[in-house]
């Protein structure tokens, strides 16, 4: 059943916090259906039912937008596997499927494009290509009715232009949100840059001045990482801003995902490792809090996203979700349980045997 469900652009005015869950192609990779590194969307055709249901699982958790699985469905990366043809049956299944699952749950459809990577400031020549590669899926996401489009993950303030030109010249009208991906760790006076060396806050101040209704960042750095960069953006630019920066502890030393080492031996953790630095519940509860402290108001995990996690953010700004009845309750725990039917006795050898580290049973037992 369709729901009469509150605008994108009204939410926005009234000053809502969203939340927005993606990173579907982790989430893909890690369950066995998607290669990592290469990031084939190929899922989307040969499981639609895991697509579908993965939609569900988000909004369940707290997701106030169904994100159409359309990242990297894009000519550019499907034409290297030789299905540049399925293009269109790729992200009419991926947007259906959204549809469906909004319209059941009453939460808002976004449209997505992203970075092409054919995109670079020396090849102009290149720029109606990527363009046109924009529209082919601006085009489709319309026959959807999105309530917004989603350009996200530019390294290049360059390309985040020709994705907001595109939604705007093709969309229209649909709401923009335009993400850069603050990948850089080369620096311009300290300040974070752009691939092709804008600084990132006066990246998204020319974006917001362009006309995006909402500006920010995705992907690359985690909480840690891209909170201090969304307090200077947030200097510059006065409308709605974006956060959703992937769950995973990069600090000072090792700024975003791609150069987290394993503390063991040093290797690079990206892609498949990266669990070993992967957030608490208590760093993305935080995350949140200060995103609300903040103003941001679209939120979201990108890249490694999970939703028990997507459900830890969503409580931390105010929220219930349906998937909150399953939050971490430890009343009934066979340890730590206050219910009065937990056996203490079972109870106090469990503190006494798993607790103890390095006890011999003798001291235990005086």
């Amino acid at each position: 059943m369709s729901l009469k469900v509150k605008g994108f652009r009204e939410r926005l005015r009234d000053g809502d916090m969203i939340v927005m869950a993606e990173g579907y192609l982790f989430f893909f990779e890690r369950r066995g259906y998607l290669q990592a590194a290469s990031w084939f969307p190929v899922v989307i055709l040969e499981h639609p039912d895991l697509v579908k249901a993965a939609y569900r699982e988000f909004v369940h958790a707290g997701s106030d937008v169904v994100e159409a699985f359309t990242y990297y469905a894009h000519r550019e990366k499907l034409g290297l596997i030789g299905m540049a043809d399925k293009l269109e049956v790729i992200n009419r299944q991926a947007l259906k499927l959204g549809r469906e699952v909004a319209d059941d749950t009453g939460t808002l459809l976004a449209g997505n494009i992203c970075n092409t990577n054919i995109y670079h400031p020396d090849h102009p020549e290149r720029f109606a290509e990527i363009k046109e590669m924009f529209k082919e899926q601006i085009v489709l996401a319309l026959e959807y009715n999105v309530d917004f489009i989603v350009g996200e993950t530019f390294m290049y303030y360059g390309e985040a232009k020709i994705a907001l030109e595109a939604i705007q010249e093709y969309g229209k009208g649909v709401p923009s949100v335009i993400n850069l991906a603050s990948y850089s760790v080369v620096t311009k006076d300290g300040h974070a840059i752009t691939s092709d060396k804008v600084l990132l806050t006066d990246a998204c101040k020319m974006l917001e001045d362009a006309g995006a209704d909402v500006v920010g960042l995705n992907c690359a750095r985690g909480p840690a990482t891209i909170m201090p960069l969304m307090k200077e953006i947030r200097k510059v630019c006065k409308g709605p801003l974006a956060a959703l920066p992937v769950p995973f502890r990069t600090d000072e030393k090792e700024p975003t995902f791609l150069v987290l080492t394993d503390p063991e031996n040093g290797k690079r953790l990206f892609p498949i490792n990266l669990e070993v630095k992967a957030c608490s519940h208590e760093n993305i509860a935080e995350f949140g809090k200060q995103c609300k402290e903040g103003g941001i108001q679209l939120i979201g995990l990108c890249c490694g996203n999970r939703p028990s996690w997507t459900r830890t953010l969503a409580e931390s700004i105010g929220r219930t979700p349906e998937g909150s009845r399953f939050t971490l309750d430890w009343s009934k725990n066979v340890t730590f349980g206050t219910d009065d039917r937990v056996k203490s006795d079972v109870a106090s050898d469990n503190m006494k045997y798993y607790y103890n580290i390095n006890k011999d049973v003798s001291e235990l037992e005086e």
